[in-house]
């Protein structure tokens, strides 16, 4: 963890990766640095760097059935999902609800296209808001 803050601090000073947007004719570098893993909302020295968060639900069934079509070396034991997992997912979930930021939350059920598009809009419509 200590590394990853290392990286993130240094990519804040300088950023590295960028998505150019092209708004009204006007092309501008606007630096976008993604951090993903859900258990990342919960880790304090991340609080003051997010400046949006998305998180992506699912439900029981779905999260079971996807889990199950991955192949994991060691494998998960018998029970595994339903005995550490899933009640680590909706602890981690209810931990959630005592942040103090916004998070948008995804419908983890939609297709990547769906929800690529939904981000990619709600970002495009908060950096409109920067701007200004």
């Amino acid at each position: 963890m200590e590394k990853m803050m290392s990286t993130i601090s240094s990519w804040i000073e300088s950023p590295s990766h960028s998505l150019v947007s092209k708004d009204q004719g006007n092309a501008e570098e606007i630096p976008i640095l993604i951090i993903e893993g859900f258990l990342l909302f919960n880790y304090k020295p991340l609080d003051t760097i997010w400046n949006r968060s998305y998180f992506l639900t699912i439900p029981y069934e779905e999260c079971k059935r996807r889990r199950s079509t991955r192949v994991y070396k060691p494998p998960d034991p018998p029970g595994y999902f339903d005995g550490h997992v899933w009640p680590m997912y909706l602890k981690h979930r209810r931990e959630m609800e005592d942040i103090t930021w916004e998070i948008v939350y995804l419908d983890g059920t939609k297709s990547e296209e769906e929800l690529f598009s939904q981000v990619y809009e709600d970002l495009r419509q908060e950096l409109a808001k920067r701007k200004y």
